[in-house]
C-alpha cells in the first residue's frame, strides 16, 4: 500500500469542517438545525446561521437547556445539532444527555469543539481530557473523533444519515489536512499504513502525530501499521483484531486521559479476543494548564517523540 499521498500542505482546524460539513449538511437536508451555546464563531456555526437564520437557534450561556430544546425537536422529527466548547457540551450536561437524550434514544447530533490539550491557553478548566469516556459508556451512543478539516466535515455530514445520539468531538487549532482523499464511513477503521511489527491505533489531532511518527521509524527499519479510528463507538473490532493477529504489538495514542478512552476500548477488544502487549500515549491521570497547543502536546507526552518512545519500547 502506497501511503505517500498522506501529507499535508496545509493546515485549518477542525472546527472549521465542522461548520463547512454543517452548512453542507443543511442544504441537502431541511429537517436539520443547529442550536448553539454563544460560540457561532467559534464552532463556525454563524455560515448556517446567515444561510438558514430560521433554523439556527442562539441559547446563550444555557447549555443544559439547550440540550433539552435539542431533545424536544428531535421528538417532532427534527435533527438537531448542538453546538459549544467539549468541556461543556459533556461535562456541564451531563445529566441531560443521559436522561433526555441517550436513555430515549433521541436523535439528537452532539457536536464539541476545543476538545483536549490544544485548546491552548483557556486552561485546565477548558481542556476536557475525559469526554469520550463519559460520552462512550453512554448506552446506544455514538462517539466520533476525526483526524483532520476533511475528515470532520465529512464526519459532520454523515451523522446527518445516523438515526440515533452522537457525540462528534473536534479541536481549536490549525492543523495539517492529510485525509481529504479518503471515504468517511461511521464504525469502520481506515487503514494508512501497512505493516508487520506494531499496530497504532491513532484517533483525532494524534493520528498527524502518528504517522509522523511512523515516517521517522520506517527509516530505523521498523515496519508500522497504522490505522485511524475516527469512530471509538461503533468501534472497528474487525479490523482491530486483523491487524493485531499479524503484529502482534500495540500502542494506542489519542488527546484524551489514558482511563476510559480509545486506549481502554481497544485493551478490552484485545482481553475479550486476542491478548496482547500494548502501551499507550495519552495524558496519564492529570489535568492540563494554559500554554500553546504544541508545548502542552510535548509536557503532557503526546508529541511525536513520545509515540516513537512507545513504539521502541513495545517492538526492541
Amino acid at each position: 500500500m502506497s501511503w505517500d499521498k498522506f501529507t499535508s500542505t496545509q493546515k485549518i482546524a477542525t472546527r472549521n469542517g465542522f461548520g463547512d460539513g454543517l452548512l453542507e449538511a443543511a442544504r441537502s437536508n431541511p429537517k436539520i438545525v443547529a442550536l448553539c451555546a454563544d460560540l457561532a464563531g467559534s464552532l463556525k456555526m454563524d455560515l448556517l446561521e446567515k444561510e438558514f437564520p430560521s433554523r439556527y437557534f442562539q441559547v446563550g450561556v444555557a447549555e443544559a437547556n439547550m440540550i433539552g430544546m435539542a431533545a424536544g425537536m428531535a421528538t417532532s422529527g427534527l435533527i438537531p445539532y448542538t453546538g459549544t466548547f467539549a468541556n461543556f457540551s459533556t461535562g456541564r450536561v451531563y445529566d441531560q444527555i443521559r436522561q433526555s437524550v441517550a436513555y430515549s434514544g433521541k436523535n439528537v447530533k452532539i457536536c464539541a469543539s476545543h476538545a483536549g490539550l490544544t485548546l491552548g491557553e483557556d486552561g485546565a478548566t477548558h481542556q476536557i481530557l475525559e469526554d469520550i469516556g463519559l460520552m462512550k459508556m453512554l448506552p446506544g451512543m455514538c462517539v466520533i473523533n476525526p483526524a483532520d478539516y476533511a475528515q470532520t466535515k465529512a464526519a459532520t455530514m454523515a451523522i446527518a444519515n445516523h438515526e440515533g445520539p452522537v457525540y462528534l468531538r473536534f479541536g481549536r487549532p490549525d492543523w495539517p489536512v492529510f485525509m481529504q482523499n479518503e471515504k468517511f464511513e461511521i464504525g469502520k477503521a481506515i487503514t494508512l499504513r501497512e505493516g508487520k511489527d506494531v499496530s497504532i491505533f491513532a484517533t483525532g489531532h494524534m493520528l498527524w502525530q502518528a504517522l509522523e511518527a511512523v515516517r521517522l521509524l520506517e527509516q530505523e527499519g521498523i515496519d508500522c501499521e497504522l490505522i485511524n479510528i475516527h469512530t471509538i463507538k461503533p468501534l472497528d473490532i474487525e479490523a482491530i483484531i486483523k491487524s493485531v493477529k499479524k503484529t502482534n504489538r500495540v500502542v494506542s495514542c489519542e488527546e484524551h486521559q489514558r482511563n476510559g478512552g480509545l486506549g481502554d476500548s481497544i485493551a478490552q477488544t484485545l482481553a475479550l479476543h486476542h491478548p496482547t502487549r500494548m502501551e499507550y500515549v495519552a495524558v496519564n491521570d492529570s489535568f492540563g494548564e494554559s500554554g500553546k497547543p504544541m508545548e502542552l502536546i510535548e509536557k503532557y507526552g503526546l508529541g511525536v517523540k513520545d509515540v516513537v518512545a512507545a513504539v521502541k519500547k513495545i517492538v526492541l
